[in-house]
């Protein structure tokens, strides 16, 4: 998962931290370019109207105007008022951040996993499935993301008690994870952020992407348990042993009753995401909230839920001013007036091309954009500006459009060699990159049809509310 980059202590080595591009020199050399377009490509605007208080692009209505080309300083200018205008989900990917550093400190998700793999005789397909329904709820939801590598040690542990190689370990901790979170059907930082940025409301459109959902998460499940009973057909592992773990974490009332809080308060979002359109800023205000409460029952006191909110907060610094530095190569597209001649080229490159067609590829575009720059949050900042105008060009709806990039995104997210969190967790495993991709080629290729399958649904259904 590489939404957000968290630096995970102890995860990779420092030479290792050293050698990652980081996705900021991408973004500003594309900022430079955008740039340096608006001395090239000639000025031009749509005309635009609103519906529902939504604003839409008159097809066919670009017109020229005024060329007004960026200088050098207005580059700089320009970060600042991307980061002005993408404060309320910057705040709230900090926000998450600190939420689950309290969550975390209070040890209520460590030691549930830890429970359940411990001192009892499991079968290899109930071990597979109780990872997989808990990994990709925490996944999907985006309450684990990058943080994912602090628990592939409790699958390394689980799988070699039952006598499994390390391969598998990381697959039912980091696959079964990616699988819910590369369709987030919850998740602030990826479905809601992107959401935000095509003027959609939070998470609609939740009933075909928690199916898509459920069909990846359904494709893991069933090709791990595929892959347990070849190998253990081929006498490649030993026999099912007993699950022995090494800790003494037991789960207390008080970790129930964080997971219970945690749970109801995911529940009240949605309904009230629904009934009174909650959105951005009520789920930014839930966090803290939950954070307090959470951090009550787990006996914190009250500096110590401050510093550890703070603390998280400022893990997801870097991921959320991604966010920022994107949005500032849309802010120089829109005062160079070149945005709208982009889209329009775009749009009458795909006019000929059927609707779906043009669905699926915006998808592979998105999903090799997405080898390059390794946070999603800010791929999604620098397409989507583009992207929703042309989807809107050609006959798409924005919930299609935004479909388009989330799942290009997440599918990229379990074989990019650029990806922080995945290299780190192949170190933490000691497995291959070369190894991994073999392994998990297969998954991969399914994932690509049911992405492909699910825009064609949402282009032929008008998936909406629009």
């Amino acid at each position: 998962m590489s939404q957000v980059n968290i630096e995970q202590k102890g995860a990779v080595q420092p030479g290792a931290a050293r050698s990652e591009q980081s996705p900021y020199l991408l973004l500003f050399i594309i900022l430079v370019l955008a740039a340096v377009a608006t001395w090239i490509i000639p000025a031009g605007k749509f005309d635009h109207e609103t519906r529902n208080g939504i604003t839409f692009a008159v097809k066919g209505s670009l017109h020229e105007v005024a060329r007004s080309g960026v200088y050098p300083g207005e580059i700089f200018m320009a970060i600042v008022q991307g980061v002005i205008k993408a404060a309320p989900i910057i705040f709230l990917i900090l926000f998450t951040g600190g939420l689950l550093a309290v969550i975390e400190a209070t040890g209520a998700i460590a030691t549930a996993l830890n429970s359940l793999s411990r001192s009892t005789k499991i079968s290899d397909t109930r071990v597979i499935l109780i990872f997989g329904v808990i990994f990709a709820i925490l996944g999907t939801t985006g309450v684990v993301q990058n943080s994912v590598v602090a628990f592939v040690p409790i699958g390394l542990l689980v799988a070699r008690s039952l006598g499994l190689s390390p391969m598998i370990g990381t697959a039912l901790v980091y696959l079964t994870c990616a699988a819910g979170f590369n369709v987030s059907v919850l998740g602030p930082a990826t479905t809601g952020l992107t959401q935000h940025l095509a003027q959609l409301p939070l998470f609609s459109g939740m009933l075909l992407r928690g199916i898509t959902c459920l069909l990846f998460v359904i494709t893991v499940m069933v090709y791990l348990i595929i892959q347990v009973k070849r190998l253990r057909a081929d006498g490649q592992v030993r026999s099912e042993q007993m699950v022995q773990s090494d800790t003494k974490l037991v789960i207390t009332g008080r970790h129930k009753l964080i997971l219970i809080a945690c749970a109801v308060t995911l529940l009240a979002f949605m309904a009230g995401t629904v009934t009174l359109h909650w959105a951005t800023n009520e789920m930014s205000a839930m966090f803290i909230i939950l954070s307090i409460v959470v951090g009550m029952i787990g006996r914190m006191s009250g500096s110590a839920i401050a510093n550890t909110f703070l603390a998280g907060c400022s893990q997801l610094v870097k991921g959320g001013f991604i966010v920022g530095m994107a949005g500032a190569i849309s802010v120089v597209l829109q005062q160079g007036n070149i945005l709208d001649p982009i889209v329009g080229f775009l749009s009458d490159l795909l006019a000929p091309v059927h609707p779906a067609i043009a669905a699926v590829g915006m998808f592979v575009s998105a999903a090799l954009m997405h080898f390059g720059i390794s946070s999603g949050s800010g791929e999604s900042a620098l397409l989507i500006p583009i992207f929703s105008p042309l989807g809107d060009n050609l006959g798409l709806t924005r919930q299609v459009t935004v479909q388009t990039v989330l799942l290009g995104e997440g599918i990229v997210n379990s074989i990019s060699p650029t990806s922080g969190v995945l290299m780190a967790a192949l170190a933490t495993a000691n497995i291959s990159f070369g190894k991994w991709i073999k392994f998990v080629a297969p998954v991969v290729a399914i994932w690509f049809v049911i992405c492909v399958v699910t825009l064609l649904i949402g282009v032929a259904i008008n998936w909406g509310p629009f």
